[in-house]
């Protein structure tokens, strides 16, 4: 993917979001609801979605809701590791959407930050969102990354102070991860006093497109944030949805029509 992997991501958000709908960049728990079926999972997810997040399982997702804790459970009694995810992309066919990482840090710091940064150009994976890495403390990872051409992708909330919020979402490549909420995902979307207002600040400040996530399920919803932000990320709910046996793709393009 060489020096092309961030733009490529913003590329993908910017024209899905020129068409009038926002993006949709749709989130699955790796190796989950099985490790046999990851590939055909995700490349189906890609068909469909704008981008595509791939969440590394943890044991400890502090960030994360019942079900995508549930879900990474059960990856990791499976077996699945960032080394297998890492194998997997690389032998996989290329896919037809951007590809990004989501892991807590500790993973990516016992797997080596400069060879993380080798091995996911070589899998194909344009960018990382790493939810327990403050800003403060990011320019170590953001630097071999961005040499590398990944995005390292920063998140904001409703309760980020305007200074940093700022500061925060002017160094965010890829997107910035607009958080609609304080607390866990698989919420309801929408608990922010001032949503319209808070994404404007975030939109004003970000030289990328915003992407707003946590407890998107619904086309109303996705319906409502248009105008507001270049695109959703929809995580809990299409976990969800492979966990009943359902089919991704048609799920995520019924997002985009109106009922």
């Amino acid at each position: 993917m060489s020096a092309a992997g961030e733009r490529r991501i913003e590329a993908a958000l910017r024209a899905a979001a020129s068409r009038g709908q926002p993006a949709l960049v749709a989130y699955l728990t790796a190796g989950y609801p099985s490790r046999e079926g990851f590939r055909d999972a995700l490349l189906s997810i890609a068909a469909e979605a704008d981008a595509v997040e791939i969440g590394v399982p943890f044991s400890d997702p502090m960030a994360d809701g019942v079900t995508i804790q549930r879900a990474s459970e059960q990856a990791l009694r499976a077996g699945v590791t960032l080394r297998w995810i890492l194998e997997q992309l690389a032998a996989s066919p290329a896919a037809p959407a951007p590809l990004l990482l989501m892991s807590y840090l500790n993973p990516l710091l016992a797997y080596g930050l400069p060879r993380l940064a080798a091995d996911a150009v070589r899998a194909g994976v344009g960018g990382f969102i790493i939810p327990d890495l403050p800003y403060d403390e990011s320019e170590p990872a953001r630097a071999i990354l961005s040499a590398a051409g990944i995005a390292l992708v920063q998140m904001v909330t409703p309760v980020t102070p305007p200074d940093r919020l700022a500061r925060v979402a002017a160094a965010s490549r890829g997107f910035v991860y607009a958080v609609t909420m304080t607390g866990t995902t698989g919420r309801s979307a929408g608990a922010a006093a001032d949503l319209a207002g808070y994404l404007a600040r975030v939109r004003a400040a970000a030289t990328v497109p915003v992407c707003a996530g946590f407890g998107i399920r619904t086309r109303a919803q996705v319906e409502a944030l248009s105008g507001m932000v270049d695109g959703v990320v929809v995580g809990s709910a299409l976990v969800e949805v492979l966990e009943r046996g359902e089919s991704a793709r048609q799920w995520l393009a019924a997002l985009r029509r109106p009922a």
